[in-house]
């Protein structure tokens, strides 16, 4: 019984031992897959800042160059008189 007892956990600690090399391994993949997710997160809040940005920009001159089509406008009807 001795022997039988002994395969058994020669066998046991075996598998247990393989499961944490897999596990160990499976735990630094998913660490780098974290990482490229928040690269890629970093970049896309970038994009929407930049986007953001433009929008803002667009806002602050829109009001600008409505006032200067509006005087062009009345000079171009006031020389066609």
């Amino acid at each position: 019984m001795e022997t039988a007892t002994q395969i058994l956990i020669i066998i046991v600690s075996t598998v247990l031992t393989i499961f944490l090399i897999v596990a160990i391994v499976l735990i630094l993949l998913a660490i780098k897959v974290m990482k490229q997710l928040k690269l890629i997160a970093d970049s896309a809040e970038k994009a929407v800042d930049s986007v953001s940005n433009a929008g803002d920009m667009l806002r602050n001159v829109s009001g600008p160059l409505a006032l200067v089509k509006l005087v062009r406008n009345v000079v171009k009807h006031h020389k066609s008189k």
